[in-house]
């Protein structure tokens, strides 16, 4: 993907359009978080149930990184995943209320990754910086929320890769591949 430099992307203001497609991204993502926790039950349930959390975090922060590279706007990101969140929760999570906490921490780390590049670059670099800003995040809200403060180097370093591998698969090349197939579509001709 290049980057956007042009004129005709440079429009910072929200338009209905934007407003849209930020609502169906929230949904969309709503169903598939909700379909994850599946995917995160089974994995719990295997001698993996230490590394449950970090293996499947990357699909629960697709929305954030893929809202803020679809849309080109400071905070998209962080209103995407605020909103699939919201829906994951009005679906009928089995984390209930805690989804809008997680979302919006989720949401915080993929801006940052848009925002360190001054929401100017769209491009596979600024997607890496947001799987790494989503990775940080999270993990610094799991050392104080979830425990792993209690976990020895060695594993707090194993979690964190295995962190780092799981964002930056969904949050960072699926989410550059679902975009290039969308622009390439047409659909959202800028």
């Amino acid at each position: 993907m290049q980057s956007t430099n042009t004129a005709s992307n440079k429009v910072t203001h929200w338009r209905l359009r934007d407003v849209i497609l930020l609502a169906l991204i929230g949904i969309f993502f709503g169903f598939i978080f909700w379909a994850w926790a599946f995917v995160y039950n089974v994995v719990a349930a295997t001698p993996l149930k230490p590394f449950a959390n970090d293996i499947t975090i990357g699909a629960w922060v697709m929305a954030g990184p893929m809202a803020g590279f679809l849309l080109r706007k400071a905070g998209a990101s962080l209103l995407g995943e605020f909103l699939a969140a919201a829906a994951e929760m009005m679906i009928g999570s089995q984390w209930g209320v805690s989804n809008l906490l997680s979302g919006f921490i989720q949401g915080i780390g993929a801006e940052l990754g848009f925002a360190f590049t001054g929401y100017k670059k769209w491009n596979a670099f600024s997607l890496f910086l947001s799987a790494l800003t989503s990775t940080i995040v999270t993990f610094g809200w799991d050392l104080f929320a979830n425990g792993y403060a209690s976990y020895s180097f060695g594993m707090l370093a194993a979690l964190f890769i295995i962190r780092f591998i799981s964002i930056g698969f969904f949050g960072g090349v699926l989410v550059n591949a679902i975009t290039k197939l969308i622009e390439k579509s047409g659909v959202l001709a800028r």
